[in-house]
């Protein structure tokens, strides 16, 4: 079993009670040297057997550590985060499990698509252990086991979408390879929390082809776009034709309101024909052309 994370080592605790236990072993020794006692002689060696043994015994693990303790091979119990005692010898700790939400990158190089163009897509997994002891026992190194799950997931994902796709909808990849991945590590005692593609790479032909098509794509809405708006105008040609037909009146206003609209500008001619003028209301064009003189000066 792999140590998967690594403590924070002896606690100072222990290392202080060790350090008073073995000064307190020198004195008794020392006492026993001198006064030759039998009674130092064992305390001294108790004492030193016991500053020996504490570090070993005492441990502590951070708020998002856990211990794994094994007792002579089988698992004793899982402990943290805190203080806690083993007996040495005995009890061991075999994985250091860290708690907090970790990351994976993970890649897929020239994973062909639906529509077979080869791509390179880049992903992270955001994940976090939730069951310590399942994450020890059901695996040897669940870090090695969760990169290459993310990545022969991520291939699968791509060899079953078209890369268009792929392309726009990247949410929906994160969601299924959020699905798929959380599912294989569910058995190992780890939570998937998300997925994200940071990048999706196509060979640089294909972009160019991209491009040429995107921008051809452009110029035919904007050609259709074009086209109906001649279709609109002309169609509002057709209905204004109809209306002047049926009033004659209102064909004279509107060519009247045309030459008074011209001249505005000033120093405008304006060239009319005699039958264009006679068919109108010369009187009245001549007034409206004095007026807009007036109001240009």
């Amino acid at each position: 079993m792999m140590n998967v994370s690594s403590p924070s080592g002896r606690n100072g605790l222990a290392l202080v009670l060790a350090a008073g236990l073995l000064a307190l072993a020198a004195v008794a020794a020392w006492l026993a040297y001198r006064q030759s006692a039998p009674l130092f002689f064992v305390l001294a060696v108790v004492f030193g057997a016991a500053g020996l043994l504490v570090p070993q015994a005492l441990l502590i693990a951070n708020q998002w550590e856990r211990a794994v303790v094994l007792r002579l091979g089988k698992l004793r119990a899982i402990r943290g985060p805190g203080l806690f005692v083993i007996v040495p010898f005995i009890d061991s700790v075999s994985a250091w499990l860290d708690q907090r939400i970790q990351t994976t990158e993970f890649n897929a190089e020239q994973a062909l698509s639906k529509d077979t163009v080869p791509v390179n897509v880049d992903a992270v997994v955001f994940w976090q252990v939730h069951d310590p002891k399942r994450a020890a026992l059901e695996i040897t190194d669940y870090r090695e086991a969760i990169a290459r799950v993310a990545q022969t997931s991520l291939r699968e994902m791509v060899g079953s979408s078209l890369l268009s796709n792929l392309l726009s909808d990247r949410k929906q990849g994160d969601a299924l390879l959020r699905e798929e991945i959380g599912r294989k590590t569910a058995e190992w005692g780890v939570g998937v929390i998300s997925v994200e593609i940071r990048d999706i790479g196509v060979p640089a032909a294909l972009q160019d082809a991209m491009s040429r098509q995107a921008q051809a794509e452009r110029e035919r809405l904007a050609r259709v776009l074009l086209g109906q708006a001649e279709q609109e105008i002309a169609q509002k040609f057709v209905e204004a034709a109809e209306l002047y037909a049926r009033s004659p009146a209102a064909l004279q206003l509107r060519a009247m309101n045309i030459i008074y609209e011209t001249t505005k500008e000033r120093g405008a001619t304006i060239l009319i024909p005699s039958a264009m003028v006679d068919s109108m209301n010369p009187g009245g064009i001549m007034a409206l052309a004095a007026v807009g003189r007036e109001r240009a000066v």
